[in-house]
């Protein structure tokens, strides 16, 4: 979207507005675009005209469910969610909001899954989070994404046996007493599956929208189809599908083979009317720089694996940048009283 014009002599410079954060698509764009509005110029009597575009990311807030107010400083919450463990969710959730931030956006990252927390470890964190006034915390940052977990809060090795009213308030606490700073993005690493956690923060949390991660065997297609639903029942928009394991690629000889299946989200995201938004690989290297604290994105920006999760960012954005515009910090509060 243009937004105004500059011109000094024969630069003629356009500041342009993007709705969602693509910083590694900026080049692409302005060696595409230049040319052809040196030409519309020249075409209008502007002769020797030469374009130069800045690009900016611009992203809004947009509407949520009826009854859940956006958090202050959040404009956007994404669950990432699947329907069973074992599908590499985590890693997918971690390395979409790495990505997102690459791309230009201020991330947080909401790590859910109470009974298996495995965010600190993703993104190399292990301290304690600390209050400045005894009742809020302070996200912890890593990688330059702000975090927040219950893995924080404990010994790596405690369990938590709490039954799903505890869990549920605990992780409803993380989400509104953390002082989440300037968010374009959240991303809610989700709890597996559909069990009252999962359905209550579904219920609960303001979401913008989800993504469906599964691998291609039907084992996990029939809880990430679950998943979904649960999704459409609590009217949250379901922004996509990622397909994680698509396809193992040997490290020695290249070849590559579909271990788990092939086209089993592709099926599903045609089946339900979503986009599929991601293929990604089963990679050795992957599992193991997430397991250092080191996600692909941030170990490995170039490598293809990391240009998939880039890609993903960007389909993400642009799903939410299509949705309507949460308005309600425009209108002033309206309190009725009546005259006595």
């Amino acid at each position: 979207m243009a937004e105004r014009w500059q011109i000094q002599g024969h630069i003629w410079t356009l500041e342009t507005a993007v709705p969602y954060p693509a910083r590694s698509r900026h080049a692409e764009w302005t060696q595409a675009l230049s040319p052809l509005l040196a030409q519309g110029l020249q075409a209008a009597g502007v002769a020797g005209a030469r374009v130069v575009l800045h690009w900016q990311t611009r992203i809004a807030a947009h509407a949520v469910r009826p009854g859940n107010p956006l958090l202050p400083g959040v404009k956007n919450i994404i669950a990432v969610a699947s329907g069973k463990g074992g599908v590499g969710k985590s890693t997918t959730a971690v390395n979409l909001a790495l990505a997102l931030a690459q791309e230009g956006a201020h991330v947080g990252i909401l790590d859910a899954d109470i009974y298996g927390p495995s965010q600190p470890m993703m993104l190399g964190v292990n301290e304690r989070p600390h209050s400045d006034d005894g009742k809020t915390m302070q996200p912890l940052v890593g990688h330059g994404v702000q975090m927040i977990s219950m893995g924080l809060l404990i010994d790596a090795d405690s369990p938590m046996i709490w039954r799903g009213p505890m869990a549920t308030q605990a992780l409803d606490q993380l989400l509104r007493q953390t002082q989440w700073k300037d968010l374009d993005y959240l991303i809610v690493d989700m709890p597996p599956g559909t069990g009252d956690i999962a359905l209550t923060l579904s219920q609960r949390v303001p979401l913008t929208g989800a993504v469906i991660v599964t691998t291609p065997q039907d084992i996990a297609l029939l809880d990430a189809r679950k998943g979904l639903r649960m999704f459409e029942k609590v009217n949250v928009p379901v922004l996509g599908v990622v397909e994680n394991m698509a396809v193992y690629c040997c490290p020695n000889c290249g070849h590559a083979e579909a271990i788990f299946g092939e086209g089993g989200g592709q099926t599903m995201a045609q089946d339900f009317g979503v986009p599929l938004l991601a293929q990604l690989p089963l990679a050795a290297h992957i599992r193991a720089q997430t397991d250092a604290g080191q996600p692909t994105v941030v170990s490995q920006p170039d490598s293809p694996a990391a240009r998939l999760y880039l890609q993903l960012a960007q389909r993400v954005g642009r799903a939410i940048a299509s949705q309507g515009k949460d308005y309600s910090h425009k209108f002033p509060s309206i309190r009725v009283s009546s005259d006595t």
